[in-house]
């Protein structure tokens, strides 16, 4: 009777739910730990010169591309997703372990970069697993996401301000620590709470040419090329900004020190019930015209930035970053996976590889476009990156929602 009770409770579809948010947050907090602090860690810690702290970044994003679109390739063909994502939890505590007692570079950027390579496989993996549940329970699927979503946020409200608490005060063998504690603790929610879900069948809307199109290799599919692309390049001029704001307020604008941080608090703190709003204005709207009005709020965003110079008007053009980067994380998974109906997992991956593809080419890009041409230039570029990337959308062309 006591297993009965105890069955049916983690079936509850409210308890589903909790998990998945539960899930969400604490592997997300995990990341937010670690992220932060690592060129800290490398550099006073490892001892290592900017050039390799610089070299660690680039081989980590390149074998977490890797590592993450093998395992969605495999998960699509028959893996159970629920199982590939306590793996990834695994090998985070792996990692985790081995940044907390490993003060060798060549041991991180071998060994750890390879366990980092296989944990970051993790988060598209959640999210291709609620995308079947939701659509085998006749849930709302963008809602469903945007909830989900909203978490990975909160967690990095969260987890920088905490990682370099815990680095300052314990040390960084102690945030490590917490962070295999996260993994373990999510092992927990999923083994216990989420679901194991069948394969979703094809879809009733999408036709025989459809289905073709999205069991096809990858770039040979032009709407999922075109929308890779013009992923790459929205989250290139992203990740520049953030990479190059501090410097250009303190340097070039003369304001506050304390501004930035007010600036990407601001931003974060929007961007979760614009994720939730842009959920709801799905089915009238659409996907793909969010993504255009996700793109334009980015260009009167970098467009301002060149216009503005004073601290007020830098708050208020915040609203326009989160509406672009709110609508892009929210809507951009769920958009691949509507290309891609039978392989979710190749989607949601496809998608966290832009953002990593976005992060190699900012860090190669804001160096030295700044430092040839000042920081302005940045903003300009950004600019250019996001009329590209609105032509590159324009090539998708429009999908059944």
């Amino acid at each position: 009777m006591a297993n009965l009770i105890h069955n049916s409770f983690r079936q509850k579809s409210s308890v589903i739910f909790s998990a998945f948010l539960l899930t969400t947050f604490i592997i997300g907090v995990a990341g937010a730990l670690q992220s932060p602090t690592l060129s800290r860690f490398l550099t006073f810690d490892i001892k290592a010169s900017p050039m390799f702290v610089g070299l660690f970044y680039s081989v980590n994003a390149v074998a977490s591309i890797v590592g993450s679109f093998l395992l969605a390739k495999y998960s699509d063909r028959k893996g159970d997703r629920r199982n590939i994502v306590i793996f990834c939890c695994v090998m985070g505590i792996c990692n985790s372990l081995t940044f907390a007692f490993t003060r060798y570079y060549f041991v991180l950027i071998t060994v750890g970069v390879f366990f980092a390579a296989l944990a970051s496989a993790g988060m598209p993996q959640i999210f291709a697993l609620a995308r079947e549940y939701a659509v085998r329970t006749g849930r709302n699927v963008v809602a469903f996401n945007s909830l989900i979503r909203a978490q990975l946020s909160l967690a990095w409200v969260i987890g920088p301000p905490l990682s370099f608490t815990l680095v300052i005060h314990y040390g960084f063998t102690a945030m490590y620590l917490s962070g295999a504690m996260m993994f373990i603790i999510s092992i927990f929610f999923v083994l216990f709470f989420l679901p194991s879900v069948a394969k979703n069948p094809i879809p009733l809307s999408k036709s025989i040419e459809d289905v073709a199109k999205a069991n096809q290799p990858i770039f040979k599919n032009k709407n999922v090329v075109f929308l890779f692309l013009s992923t790459v390049f929205m989250w290139t001029a992203n990740m520049m900004y953030l990479i190059d704001m501090p410097l250009y307020v303190d340097s070039t604008l003369h304001l506050p020190d304390t501004l930035p941080g007010h600036l990407m608090g601001l931003a974060a703190g929007l961007e979760i019930p614009i994720m939730l709003m842009s959920s709801f204005l799905v089915p009238q709207v659409g996907k793909r015209n969010l993504f255009f009005i996700a793109i334009c709020s980015g260009l009167i965003f970098y467009s301002g930035i060149l216009l503005f110079r004073n601290e007020v008007a830098l708050l208020v053009l915040q609203i326009f970053n989160a509406i672009f980067i709110g609508i892009v994380a929210n809507i951009g998974i769920i958009y691949f996976q509507d290309l891609l109906p039978t392989r979710m997992g190749v989607a949601s991956t496809l998608f966290n590889n832009g953002v990593t593809c976005g992060v190699i080419l900012a860090g190669m890009f804001q160096g030295i476009i700044s430092e040839t041409y000042g920081h302005h230039a940045i903003y300009w570029i950004a600019v250019i990156m996001l009329i590209i990337s609105f032509i590159f959308c324009l090539f998708v062309k429009p999908v059944k929602e």
